[in-house]
């Protein structure tokens, strides 16, 4: 809030400055068109309006009600010196002109004025002292120029009121926004908790249990026990309110680090998935430094791409080819196993859609599916470096 009433009042000010300083130059053109002031009332009046241009200008800066009060005082002295110093019987042409100076330039602080009573109390003692000054230098309360000048005080007067009711009610709007927005914030990062906490699970307590229900087909003892010991270590840290970070597929650590290389890491998704009989064969080169969070996502959606390949490809060999080159890191997953028809997958799964396409996306990367009945698989995934 106290942002806002800042930007409020310095807006205000800029106003009062651009009001003020427009409607003086307007009387300025009028009075020296007219030809009807005399040379040393003219060059007073000009001086007097220069020294009420400049004190807007200051007062836009800084707020000092003193600076309204020079402006104040300077725009009087114009009006002065041109009303006394003019004959009488071109009085009334000189008022004309200096209306836009009468009702804007000397209305205008009324703007900036309005919460506070001794800069308030010189603008309306101004507006009195001018109206009656413009009233009696063309001859009637009810001219055209006393009229024109009454209808200015009138109008910045509303602006002024308007601007004052306002203000605080768009205020109490943005602040309301502001909570909406952070309402929003919150849920949507309680939402992507829950998705990755559904995406850690998926990934390592669902296969050890689909394992389970099969028997252990194809896997040892020992590790069935390890596995079940690192998912009943990733559950206790989710149950404490934790957030898991993978340094290598199957194994959780609670440390980060800012850049990982990706070769310390490849070869213990080997060693996990050759325990657990999928024998993984990797091409290319795996020194490649990631950052931490891509690092993370790219091993886990990997991780999930072996996993889909030893539950459901019937082969007991993966090949995985990594390449990269300055933006970006790709790594090719194939098996030669059964295939499947992508049009008859459910979109509705969650291993490949949240596992692997989402995580990606996540950092930045993506992934891309080829597969057809009886000719494999191959999964290509991309992150960047």
């Amino acid at each position: 809030m106290d942002f806002i009433a800042q930007e409020r009042d310095r807006l205000l000010r800029s106003t009062t400055r651009v009001v003020g300083v427009t409607c003086a130059l307007v009387s300025v053109v009028g009075i020296v068109s007219s030809l009807a002031v005399p040379l040393v009332p003219l060059l007073g009046a000009l001086v007097c309006i220069a020294v009420l241009v400049a004190a807007l200008f200051v007062f836009a800066m800084n707020g000092s009600v003193w600076w309204t009060a020079l402006a104040l005082a300077a725009g009087l002295g114009a009006l002065a010196l041109l009303l006394l110093g003019t004959d009488p019987d071109t009085r009334d042409v000189v008022a004309s002109a200096v209306v836009p100076l009468a009702a804007g330039s000397l209305s205008a602080p009324l703007m900036s004025h309005r919460g506070a009573p001794v800069g308030l109390a010189m603008t309306i003692v101004t507006g009195v002292a001018t109206i009656g000054a413009v009233a009696w230098a063309s001859g009637s309360p009810f001219s055209g120029a006393t009229a024109g000048v009454v209808l200015g005080w009138v109008l910045i007067a509303v602006v002024s009121v308007w601007i004052a009711r306002s203000i605080p009610r768009v205020a109490r709007r943005i602040q309301s926004i502001g909570t909406a927005h952070r309402a929003e914030r919150q849920a949507s990062e309680t939402e992507a908790q829950r998705r990755q906490g559904a995406r850690l699970l998926h990934d390592t307590v669902l296969a050890t249990l689909t394992l389970l229900a099969h028997s252990g087909v194809g896997v040892s003892e020992q590790a069935m026990r390890e596995q079940a010991a690192e998912d009943a270590r990733l559950l206790r840290h989710l149950r404490l309110g934790a957030t898991p970070q993978p340094q290598q597929s199957g194994d959780y650590s609670l440390t980060r680090v800012e850049e990982s290389p990706l070769g310390q890491t490849l070869e213990s998704v080997k060693q996990r998935f050759g325990r657990m009989g999928l024998e993984v064969s990797w091409h290319g080169t795996g020194q490649v430094l990631l950052p931490s969070h891509v690092l993370d996502a790219f091993l886990l959606a990997l991780g999930e791409c072996l996993e889909n390949v030893r539950r459901h490809a019937g082969v007991g060999e993966a090949h995985v080819t990594i390449v990269h080159d300055q933006e970006t890191v790709r790594a090719m997953v194939t098996d030669s196993g059964v295939g499947f028809d992508l049009e008859a997958v459910s979109a509705e799964r969650l291993g490949f859609k949240e596992s692997v396409v989402s995580r990606l996306r996540e950092v930045g990367g993506d992934a891309k599916l080829f597969s057809a009945p009886g000719s494999g698989t191959t999964v290509v995934l991309e992150a960047p470096r």
